[in-house]
């Protein structure tokens, strides 16, 4: 076995190749143990101990891992299979020549290792300041897919991205480590990026764009568009918690989660809640989001009169900046989220520019969005829309076609005392700090609400008198020291009017 010096990056048996020792394993475990390792590495001529400290040697030059033994030779040990997600990175520790520690336990066939720590110089315990940087690339490397067997050949030069912080350092770094996580055409619009971010040809304002938009791009989890199966019965009790009545809509939103479970990814069309004001689509649309378990951005068509705000504007402006759909990217930090889009019937043609409502088709597609400011196309596929509209017929029709409409009726008379009594009702004393039995309404009283805005669609109203009731209730108690108020016909009458 050849010996190896750590402050000589050259073998001392000159005649031993460099050679790819290891096998290449995919999967996409996100929690390495014992028996799902990063890597296993030889044990046929020395005992492991349960943390080992030493460094890589460049997997593209010799694939081994090199460390100092009791008796103080330095050996090395060949990896004898490896997670094809961090070879990147074991290229970028070992060319680098970083210190980490190992940590694993023996197995049939070798060392099984379960974790990477930077370490000092010297192997002691205490850990380097850059070790947050080395557990954020890993993390990252955990999170994503694996590569297929196409994308990894070990006869080619690996692309990499790195983890990124906002230096340029760090964004290098991260596409040494990280590249094979991202998709394709960002992994080559990174490195078009970093060439300009990095080049004194090109103006101070241009490498200042080029960097920001690098930091924007890589700090976004590119993740696939696998989804895990939903609790049908859990999905049922959300939507039960959220929403009284609205059968029809409950319906239509489990068979979309029936359709996730079989398929593991996401329906072909959104959904688009249709019906009167105060009826419950936004809150529906967010039981949706919590039954999916994505983070969830909200775009306001109303208040959007420029495409500019969705698409972003051109790096050729000062000013330039990316637009709201790459920031819900940014914020959400996750390639896999849902959109939840209020009152797209409000959406107008803006200041003369184009409509904005337009600028969604491609979203909606899942071919990919542009943002103009980050100059690359953004993969859709995990993007699930939810709209709300007062009126679907002021959508059109292109718009109109990429959503599954569900219609929600206004409620019945006898549905709004319900709400009134069993939800709004003690939903507002909750929140104040009331009992229930301190705020009491007659039957009588509660008929008398619900005629009082029966001319209202919705149940805004209905909660606006539950906030009246429980706020002169809460007045009465403390000023007048009563214990308990109940509102009849005739307080009512007195209260409203």
């Amino acid at each position: 076995m050849p010996v190896f010096d750590f402050n000589n990056d050259t073998k001392k048996d000159d005649n031993t190749q460099a050679r790819c020792t290891y096998r290449v394993i995919y999967t996409s475990n996100a929690q390495p143990s014992v028996e799902d390792p990063i890597m296993v590495l030889e044990d046929d001529h020395f005992p492991w101990k349960h943390h080992t400290a030493g460094i890589f040697n460049n997997p593209s030059q010799d694939t081994a891992f090199e460390f100092r033994t009791e008796g103080g030779s330095v050996v090395h040990a060949s990896i004898l299979r490896i997670d094809a997600r961090f070879i990147s990175l074991l290229q970028w520790l070992g060319e680098n020549r970083i210190h980490v520690l190992l940590s694993g336990r023996p197995v049939p066939d070798g060392y099984a290792v379960y974790k990477i720590r930077e370490t000092s110089h010297t192997g002691s315990t205490k850990l380097s300041a850059q070790d947050g940087f080395l557990q954020y690339m890993i993390g990252r490397l955990l999170a994503s897919p694996a590569p297929s067997s196409e994308e990894y050949d070990e006869e080619r030069e690996p692309e990499g991205d790195s983890m990124k912080l906002t230096s340029i350092q760090s964004i290098s770094d991260f596409l040494s480590c990280a590249g094979r996580t991202l998709p394709e055409n960002i992994r080559v619009w990174a490195r078009r990026n970093l060439a300009v971010a990095r080049s004194a040809e090109v103006s101070p304002e241009e490498r200042r764009h080029a960097q920001r938009a690098l930091s924007i791009m890589m700090n976004v989890q590119w993740k696939g568009d696998y989804f895990e199966a939903i609790d049908p019965v859990r999905a049922r009790q959300i939507l039960d918690e959220e929403l009284y009545g609205m059968e029809k809509v409950k319906q239509r939103i489990i068979e979309t989660i029936i359709q996730i479970n079989r398929t593991h990814t996401l329906p072909a069309y959104g959904l688009l809640l249709a019906g009167p004001a105060g009826t419950g689509k936004s809150q529906a649309a967010y039981a949706v989001a919590r039954i999916l378990r994505l983070p969830w951005i909200t775009l306001d068509m109303s208040s959007i009169n420029d495409p500019e705000q969705l698409t972003g504007s051109s790096r050729v402006y000062s000013n330039a900046k990316p637009g709201i759909i790459m920031e819900a990217f940014s914020l959400s930090g996750e390639s896999n989220l849902i959109f939840i889009i209020n009152e797209l019937d409000k959406a107008s043609a803006g200041n003369g520019k184009g409509n904005p409502a337009d600028v969604l088709l491609t979203l909606l597609d899942n071919l990919g969005f542009t943002d103009n400011y980050m100059e690359c196309t953004i993969p859709t596929t995990g993007v699930y829309p939810i709209a709300t509209a007062n009126d679907k017929s002021l959508i059109s029709a292109p718009l109109l076609s990429r959503f599954a409409v569900i219609d929600i009726p206004d409620y019945t008379p006898e549905e709004k005392k319900i709400i009134f009594v069993r939800f709004a009702l003690p939903k507002v004393l909750k929140r104040i700090g009331m009992k229930p039995e301190e705020c009491l309404v007659t039957p009588e009283a509660v008929d008398l609400i619900v005629r009082e805005y029966s001319g209202q669609t919705g149940i805004r109203d209905l909660e606006q008198a539950a906030e009246h009731l429980a706020a002169n209730a809460l007045f009465q108690i403390e000023a007048n020291n009563k214990e308990s108020v109940t509102f009849t016909p005739e307080d009512v009458n007195a209260l409203f009017r």
